[in-house]
This record gives structure tokens, C-alpha cells and sequence, in this order.
């Protein structure tokens, strides 16, 4: 009996149900996008290709692995490191007497580009270990002189041709011998000279394992695991092999899940919130209609049995679709990480049933608890009072909704205080969403109030106008609690858009401004593939140059912490990073400076010993020499140059800068001149950028602000679709269309004003906290331009999504309308 009534509501009523159909859909579509981006990162791989011919690899661990004990258990926790680390080469004689082994080939990786049009930074190799992919000569011979090369490429380069290869030093011109075919492009090198670029003496980058015809893999594989224990590597076959190649990979599934989840408890939260507002106006839509039931003895179980089940078959009609379009959303989210170099081209999306039931499974959820705390009220209401309370929309505010309501304004106080506390980015941005959500819960639930407070500051101003601003005066006040359900997404679109838009330019102008007042160099070298030392003690030769710093960059850990490093010579006037203890004149061999922040971390003071974790697993400890402020600008970890260059993949300097006189300009242009892809640039040009991750966090994020401009957009023009009899009675009375859409207009008008007020204040009170956690500042950084467009935004599609409602219900006849919703 429920179900068939249930079933025939929806049949009868599709207009009032199709805002609530279009929320479901959305918040769908976003929780199957974070789905498939979650178990990419937890399941993804990429294909094997440089190391395709060989079933069994041997290499360093690539993770870094810390043990935790909590409450009597232990727990072993593994990080992928940020650089490559190379295994001793000694393991190679380990391997040599196994049984069935066919060969055992060394591996060295070292970046190695072509200075020419056409040529992407690419990695160099030895010849002898091309047989691992394996790559065929099409053409020519391999390499045997140091000065001879074999290129892996499609770029029109021909054999016999001299090229300019910038590796590890100074950029070298190198005869092409041979092209190659078969893997990524690369750059062959004899193996003495692949050696000598590589530049760890003793290591190399893996062991290649070839069987013999017919041995088994497995077998082979245990054998290896023997032969190589105790020496710290690890055996890579199957898909492991890709992960070991593409090292960045397993970065970017670590990114994947951080983000994925942090998306999808966002939108999730969001979309919760969304739908509750769309069935309480939905509900509120049919009040005339479950008042009849509950004059006619419907229990108020039997109300909200109906309601509910209305909820499931709706959600399930939305879900489906919806999680559907969440795959095409998700890779679209996939190419645009790839653009901003975020992922790598050989990560493909993982793609199972998983997430699209998750995501039909959650929003059904979503949408059947949204519609069950939507109808309490309505199905409580005894059966004598059905008809007047549907008839009247009640004045008071339930006490339960203003306490709920009032708990959660104290949620967000609480949250604002947690923010505040937070400076790394790892912490602080979940908080600062999930602080945006709890506000916009605290004003759904305390919206009516919120909106008698608006109408009557507005009273006086609309009352001073002609009629129509006397009616819309009237109207807000009087349907306040029904207006509160529009109130809610305004505040929602504006306060969400603000922060995920703001978190990113306050970061990244807090790290510009530092970047520029620490930059003191008047100029600064760059390359293609980085600045080889040759070149900057070139620089340093140039009469009038004062002061030359090599910077180079990477990621390590002090503890279990990460940050952001440099490693740099000696600053010479070039950098001002706000010393605030020690000097930055004793950093050298053996020593380290910490920004204020890691050094907050560790409760590390001038003179401490302080071990760091380099990029690629080595541990070193060094004294601790200078606390600094400018972290954001130029890493929260600083180290001599040298140590840092023997622990990253690339090992050239990034940046050069350069302390000189104007006379130096002509000297400093002749180094660039002798120095193949070098590139002088003014010191001004030399600034902090956000990082891939930043921007992949806006561009996924950009998908909340897309959904609560939808949300926006559905629930005004719900809310106008159902003032049919309302606006028809106006024009009985009289009224003239424009006087309506006049008046609707003022209406919207105020409503905006409110949301906008209310989601500005949410906005700034979220970023002051997070600005001054992160940045030392409360004053967060919103382009004025950016702000003012996010209000017109706002506003335009709340006029649209009110006057275009409205133009159709005026349209019909307006006695008509009367008696059919009589």
C-alpha cells in the first residue's frame, strides 16, 4: 500500500521531485569520480617498458619504512622515497652463481637530454643494458668511445650527425652511432662513459636477471630473494617492474589517495547537505498533500515510510546515471593531473564495479536520511492540525533545530581554534573543508533565523520603493522559514567557492612575497636540464659579480615529517631567508637550517643535532647552524649543495644565483653564450610557484564549486516553481507581470544579500585561521577582482535561476492556476 502510493507520488509529482533527482545525480557522479581516483591509488599500476625483457629485477627499496607502537602493537608504515636510491654493485657477484640465471646486467639512470628542437629530457643509459627492454639497433652500430651515442627516438635525428647532450656536467657533443627501437625514448652512452655521467662510484640503479631457457620465474625468483638478503634489495617482478621504472607512479597513487579521499568525504558531506535542503523544500512543497493523509488517519509512521521510500526510488533513478557520468568525470580529472604534470602518462585509471556501487549505495543512503529528517516534522503533526499548519506556514522554530543548530555554530568556533593551530598543508586543508561544511550545517539549521534578521534590515529600505519592494518586503518576512532552504546553498556556493579559491593564493602569495624580499640576486641562471657547476664558476670569474649561489631542490623527511629542501653554496648576498637564530655563514659540511616551522617540529634550537632522511633513504645528522622564517618561499629544510646533489636523480642546479654589478651584464651574457641551454634571467624572474599537487587539488575541488553552483541554480528554481498560486494571485489582484518579476527580483535580490554577507563571513573567518597556521598571518590573500566575481556570479545565476521559473508560471493563465492548486 506504502510502496504503491510511494510509486504513484512519483509518477504524478516529476516537477517536484526533479530538483531532488538533479542533486542525487550530481552528488553521484562526484563520489564515483573520487572512487575511481581512490582505488587508483590503491590498486593502480602502470606498464612495464624499460625493464619489459627481463622477468626479474633487483634494485634498492624504493620505500621508507618506520615502526610505530601504540597500545601494545606494532605497525610497520612505508612511504615512498621522492629520489632514486641506488643499490651497492656488489650484489651483482651474489647473483652471478644462481642457478638458472642466464646473465646478470647492471643498470645505471642518469638524466641525459638532447639540446635540440624536438627532444624531450630524457635518461641515459649503458648500451650493455639496453637487452632489458629490450631495444633493437634499427640502424647503425652501438656505442664504443666516449663520445659516441645511441639514441632511442623518433625526432628526425640521423646517424653520423653531432648532437649536444646535456647530462650531469658540462653539456658534451656526442656522435650519433646507431638509432634504436623498442622501449622510451633515451640516450645510449658506452658503458665507461654511462659510469662516469651516473657519478656513484660503486652503485647502479638495478640488476637485471635474464633466465635460461625454460627455467621457471618463480623458482628463480625465491632463489634471488636468497642470494640478495641482508644486502637491503629488493626483487621486482610482474607489475612491480612498472612501479620500480616509473617511480613517480607510486607518488602520484600516494596523491591519489590523499586526494581522492579528502574529495570524496568533501563532496559526500556537501552533497548530504545539498539533498537534506532540496527534500526539506520538496516536503515543504507538499505540505497541503500529507496534511490530506494525516486528516484521513495516516500514521506518521506510514508518512514517513512513504517519504523514505519516495527517497529510495528516486535516489536509485539518480544514482545509476549518476555514477555513470562519475567515470567520464574521472578521467577527465585523469588528463588534466597529466597536463599539470601531477601524474604520469603510463598511470591509467583502475576501473571496477567498487566505486559505482559505492556511489549508488551512499547517495540512496543520502537521499532516504535526507528525506526522513525532512519529514519528522511534517508526519508528527497531529491530524485536527494537519490542514491549518498546511495551510499557515508555522512562525517558531523548532527547539530541536535552533539547539542542533547552535551545537554546530559551536562545532565551527571549535574547528577555527583546531585551524589555527595547523601549519602544514597536509593538516590544515581537510580541516579548513570540513570547517566550511559544519558552518553551512550551522545555517541550514539556523536559517530561518538568519533570514527574519535579513528581512527585517531590509524591511526599511524595500519599504521606501513602489510596490513591488513593499511586497517583497512582506514576502521575506513572512515565508522566512521557507526562504532559510535558499539561504543555505547561497552561503554554501560562496563560502566553498572563497575557500577552496583563497587556500591557494594565500599559500601561494605568502611564498611569492618570500620569495621576493629573500631574492637578493640581481640575476640568475637556468637551463633546459639544469645549470652544470662549470657554468657558475664561469660566473663567478666575471669581473663585477659579487656572489654566486648554486640552488638545487628536493623533497626529504626530518623524522617522519616532509618537507620541501634546498641545498645551496654559499649565499654570498644572493638570499636573505630571515635568519632568525644562528647564520647561514656556517652552513657547510656537516650542518643544516630549519625553518621556523620544522624546527617547531622537532623542538630544535641552534646547535642540536638533527637527522635528516634525504630523498633518496639515506639518514644523515648534522648541526643545526640557522632557524629561519621563509620556508614557504624556499623549503623548510636547508643543506650545503654537494650533500644534496649526491642524493637526488637530477643533480644539476636548478637555479644559479647572481650577486653583480650592471657591468656584469655583458660578461654573464658570453657565459650563456658558451654554455649550450643556458638562459639568463633578472632576479625578479626567479619566484615560488605552487606545486602540481596544489593545482590538482583546485582543479578537483573546482568540481565542489560546479556542484554547489548546481545546487544554487536547482533549489531557487524549485522555490520559484512553487510560488504558482501565489504569483497568480497577484496577478488577479492586479499585479502586472513586471511588477511580479519586479518583485521577485528584490526577493532574490535580498536573499543573495544574505547568503553573500553570511558566506563572506564563513569564508574569512575559515581563511584567517588557516593563514594564520600556515602563513603567521591573519590576513589572508583574496584578489579583490576574484572576490567581486564570485559575488557576480552568484548573484547573476540567482537571478536566472529565479526569472526564468517565473516567466514560464506567468504565462499561464492565472485563474487557472488558482483553481488547479486549489
Amino acid at each position: 500500500m506504502i510502496g504503491s502510493l510511494a510509486l504513484a507520488t512519483l509518477r504524478t509529482r516529476k516537477a517536484a521531485f526533479a530538483g531532488s533527482f538533479l542533486a542525487l545525480l550530481c552528488a553521484a557522479a562526484l563520489v564515483a569520480a573520487c572512487g575511481v581516483l581512490l582505488e587508483t591509488g590503491l590498486r593502480g599500476g602502470v606498464p612495464t617498458e624499460r625493464y619489459a625483457g627481463t622477468p626479474v629485477v633487483v634494485s634498492a627499496d624504493q620505500n621508507l619504512h618506520w615502526t610505530k607502537h601504540k597500545k601494545g602493537k606494532t605497525k610497520v608504515k612505508s612511504k615512498p622515497l621522492t629520489e632514486r636510491a641506488w643499490l651497492d654493485a656488489s650484489v651483482t657477484e651474489r647473483l652471478r652463481p644462481v642457478p638458472g640465471i642466464a646473465a646478470v646486467v647492471p643498470e645505471v639512470v642518469f638524466p641525459a637530454t638532447v639540446l635540440a628542437p624536438g627532444h624531450a629530457p630524457a635518461w641515459g643509459h649503458a648500451w650493455d643494458s639496453a637487452r632489458l627492454t629490450p631495444y633493437t639497433l634499427r640502424e647503425g652500430r652501438p656505442p664504443a668511445a666516449p663520445n659516441e651515442v645511441v639514441l632511442a627516438s623518433h625526432t628526425g635525428t640521423r646517424v653520423g650527425e653531432v648532437v649536444t647532450v646535456q647530462a650531469t656536467g658540462v653539456p658534451t657533443r656526442y656522435r650519433v652511432v646507431g638509432m634504436a627501437s623498442g622501449g622510451p625514448p633515451s640516450v645510449f652512452f658506452s658503458a665507461a662513459e654511462a659510469r662516469r655521467l651516473a657519478g656513484h662510484e660503486g652503485k647502479v640503479t638495478a640488476i637485471g636477471v635474464l633466465p635460461r631457457p625454460g627455467t621457471d620465474v618463480d623458482a628463480l625468483t625465491r632463489a634471488v630473494t636468497v642470494a640478495v638478503s641482508g644486502t637491503g634489495a629488493k626483487v621486482y617482478t610482474g607489475k612491480e617492474r612498472g612501479t620500480l621504472e616509473f617511480r613517480d607512479a607510486t607518488r602520484a597513487r600516494v596523491m591519489l589517495v590523499s586526494l581522492g579521499g579528502a574529495l570524496g568525504g568533501t563532496a559526500l558531506l556537501v552533497a548530504v547537505l545539498v539533498v537534506v535542503g532540496t527534500f526539506a523544500l520538496s516536503i515543504q512543497q507538499r505540505r497541503r498533500e500529507i496534511a490530506v493523509l494525516r486528516a484521513v488517519a495516516a500514521t506518521p509512521r506510514q508518512v514517513r515510510a512513504m517519504i523514505g521510500r519516495e527517497a529510495l526510488a528516486v535516489g536509485l533513478l539518480a544514482s545509476v546515471p549518476g555514477a555513470f557520468a562519475g567515470l567520464g568525470i574521472a578521467f577527465w580529472l585523469r588528463s588534466r593531473f597529466v597536463d599539470l604534470g601531477a601524474l604520469p602518462e603510463a598511470l591509467s585509471l583502475s576501473l571496477s564495479p567498487f566505486p559505482l556501487i559505492v556511489a549508488v549505495a551512499t547517495t540512496t543512503a543520502a537521499a532516504w536520511t535526507a528525506a526522513r529528517l525532512s519529514s519528522r516534522r511534517t508526519a508528527r503533526i497531529r491530524p485536527t492540525e494537519a490542514m491549518a499548519d498546511a495551510a499557515v506556514e508555522p512562525v517558531r522554530t523548532g527547539v530541536a533545530r535552533t539547539v542542533a543548530g547552535l551545537v554546530a555554530l559551536a562545532g565551527y568556533v571549535v574547528l577555527l581554534v583546531v585551524l589555527r593551530g595547523l601549519d602544514t598543508e597536509a593538516a590544515a586543508s581537510p580541516v579548513t573543508f570540513l570547517t566550511v561544511v559544519v558552518a553551512a550545517v550551522a545555517v541550514a539549521l539556523l536559517g530561518p533565523w538568519l533570514t527574519r534578521a535579513a528581512s527585517a534590515l531590509a524591511a526599511v529600505p524595500l519599504r521606501l520603493s513602489r510596490g513591488p519592494g513593499f511586497l517583497a518586503a512582506a514576502n521575506t518576512r513572512a515565508g522566512a522559514r521557507g526562504l532559510s532552504s535558499v539561504v543555505t546553498p547561497l552561503v554554501l556556493a560562496v563560502a566553498m567557492t572563497g575557500t577552496i579559491l583563497f587556500v591557494q593564493s594565500t599559500l601561494g602569495h605568502a611564498a611569492n612575497e618570500q620569495a621576493r624580499q629573500g631574492t637578493t640576486a640581481e640575476y640568475a641562471l637556468t637551463g633546459v636540464a639544469g645549470v652544470p657547476r662549470q657554468a657558475a664558476e664561469a660566473a663567478r670569474e666575471v669581473p663585477g659579480v659579487g656572489g654566486v649561489t648554486e640552488v638545487v631542490r628536493t623533497t626529504l623527511r626530518v623524522g617522519q615529517d616532509k618537507y620541501p629542501a634546498q641545498g645551496i653554496t654559499s649565499p654570498h648576498g644572493t638570499l636573505d631567508l630571515g635568519v632568525r637564530e644562528g647564520s647561514l655563514g656556517h652552513l657547510t659540511t656537516g650542518t643544516v637550517a630549519l625553518s621556523t616551522t620544522a624546527a617547531a617540529h622537532r623542538n630544535a634550537k641552534v646547535g642540536d643535532a638533527v637527522t635528516v632522511t634525504m630523498g633518496d633513504g639515506v639518514k644523515v645528522t648534522s648541526r643545526l647552524v640557522a632557524v629561519y622564517e621563509r620556508g614557504l618561499g624556499f623549503g623548510d629544510v636547508t643543506l650545503p649543495y654537494d650533500l644534496v646533489a649526491a642524493h637526488v636523480d637530477r643533480p644539476l642546479a636548478s637555479t644559479v644565483l647572481i650577486r653583480a654589478e650592471p657591468s656584469a651584464h655583458a660578461g654573464l651574457e658570453r657565459v650563456v653564450r658558451d654554455v649550450p641551454g643556458l638562459r639568463l634571467v633578472d632576479g625578479d624572474s626567479v619566484r615560488a610557484r605552487p606545486a602540481d599537487a596544489a593545482e590538482a587539488n583546485l582543479v578537483a575541488m573546482g568540481l565542489i564549486i560546479a556542484f554547489t553552483a548546481i545546487s544554487l541554480v536547482n533549489t531557487l528554481a524549485m522555490a520559484t516553481g512553487d510560488r504558482s498560486r501565489e504569483l497568480a494571485a497577484l496577478r488577479l489582484a492586479g499585479a502586472t507581470r513586471r511588477q511580479v518579476l519586479r518583485m521577485l527580483r528584490w526577493e532574490t535580490l535580498v536573499l543573495v544579500a544574505t547568503g553573500v554577507a553570511v558566506g563572506t563571513a564563513v569564508a574569512f573567518a575559515t581563511l584567517s585561521s588557516f593563514a594564520a597556521g600556515m602563513v603567521g598571518t591573519p590576513l589572508p590573500y583574496a584578489p579583490p577582482l576574484a572576490c567581486l566575481g564570485i559575488v557576480a556570479v552568484v548573484t547573476v545565476l540567482a537571478l536566472a535561476a529565479t526569472a526564468l521559473p517565473a516567466r514560464v508560471v506567468l504565462r499561464a493563465n492565472p485563474a487557472d492556476v488558482v483553481r488547479a492548486r486549489a
